[in-house]
């Protein structure tokens, strides 16, 4: 997690989490930590509450029948976790998402997996028509505690330059 302690008087500091697009450089690699373990309620939960149907993600009598034999965790769960992982290093401070491609889930992820994260910057640009912005495109892979490969994709963000982000904007207004 990238935290910065910014003076704001005397005596005085506030946090300030992730990246400006100044402080990311092509080729490297950040861990997100700490790791998630994905319970069996994270799973029922989110399964039911985005609607998805499918009983290899909640009934275990269904599950044991199938080619895994037990209950699968919800690929868009571990997407959403993994994702969420990767905030404080790759869009804490960002505009927007851009986009996510080549998501990939090579593995199966199960109840009571831990999953841990990482990103990789493959390439970053300055905005043509934004010019206190730029763009950032990493690789988040995610493995389980075993090592083994159970996502990666692509995204692309916007972020900020130093002195143009929100928090810059705040600590401008509040003077």
């Amino acid at each position: 997690m990238v935290a910065e302690a910014k003076e704001v008087g005397p005596n005085r500091y506030q946090e300030s989490f992730g990246r400006y697009f100044e402080d990311f450089n092509v080729g490297d690699v950040y861990e997100h930590r700490p790791g998630r373990t994905i319970s069996e309620a994270d799973n029922t939960w989110f399964t039911l509450l985005t609607m998805n149907q499918h009983p290899l993600h909640f009934d275990a009598e269904y599950a044991r029948h199938s080619e895994f034999g037990k209950p699968v965790v919800n690929s868009a769960l571990t997407l959403s976790i993994v994702a969420g992982m990767s905030v404080s290093d790759i869009s804490q401070k960002a505009i927007a998402n851009l986009g996510w491609t080549d998501i990939r889930m090579p593995a199966p992820v199960f109840n009571g997996d831990t999953i841990y994260a990482e990103s990789e910057v493959l390439e970053k640009r300055e905005s043509k028509s934004r010019p206190t912005q730029g763009i950032v495109s990493v690789e988040t892979r995610a493995h389980k505690q075993d090592g083994s490969l159970v996502m990666s994709y692509r995204r692309s963000v916007l972020v900020p330059k130093r002195g143009h982000g929100v928090e810059d904007k705040i600590a401008a207004a509040a003077g």
